[in-house]
């Protein structure tokens, strides 16, 4: 059983590597690589797709490799592998984006990602520790309770268009979504591997997951 954490040049995948790999080795999930290989990522059980940076730039890094994105859609979409999008891996999944210019997304949740409203009070980016506010059971939550926090950089948000696919959101002076996710496929707004033992936990929740 093997976990592919695609490395498509957009951030560094150091931590999230030794997160996953440390989990998996707890929970006896199989192998975690780094690969950016379309052919490793057609074979795998599960596939990861972290970013960083801004929504544009880290799509037309993930298409300037040839086959790549065909590959983790035929994987996940038709194959129904389990998929974890984080931070810009995250937003790409919304219909479009609205950083810089329209771009895009893989549209398989639909709504747009568009900048955080800062609040009175608040600054953009949100960045820091906040507490999520879960929407209902999911099997990668399972142990995650509202009040547990993770930590966010971001200056934009993924407002999904049918609220089933909302799993959890922040508040910030307003609200803002935390986590999102539709049948095998689920994302995360904020880093996991770098939300301790509420971020260590879902990692693990999502290696064991079997949809």
């Amino acid at each position: 059983m093997t976990t592919v954490i695609v490395d498509y040049e957009s951030g560094n995948l150091h931590s999230a590597e030794k997160a996953f790999q440390r989990m998996a080795a707890e929970v006896g999930a199989g192998d975690v690589i780094v690969s950016a290989a379309p052919d490793v990522v057609a074979q795998a059980e599960r596939i990861v797709l972290p970013g960083d940076g801004a929504f544009p730039a880290c799509r037309q890094a993930l298409f300037d490799h040839r086959g790549l994105f065909e590959a983790i859609e035929e994987r996940v979409v038709h194959g129904a592998r389990p998929f974890m999008g984080i931070c810009i891996g995250m937003q790409m999944m919304a219909s479009r984006g609205l950083e810089y210019t329209e771009t895009a997304g893989f549209d398989w949740i639909s709504g747009t990602v568009g900048p955080i409203e800062a609040a009175e009070g608040r600054k953009v980016p949100h960045m820091g520790w906040n507490d999520l506010v879960l929407h209902g059971p999911h099997p990668v939550l399972k142990g995650i309770e509202t009040g547990h926090h993770a930590y966010f950089v971001h200056s934009y948000q993924f407002a999904v268009d049918a609220p089933e696919h909302l799993l959890a959101h922040v508040e910030y002076g307003a609200p803002v979504t935390a986590i999102v996710g539709r049948d095998t496929m689920i994302g995360t707004q904020f880093h996991p591997e770098k939300s301790q033992s509420t971020g260590l936990r879902m990692i693990a929740n999502f290696l064991r997951w079997t949809p």
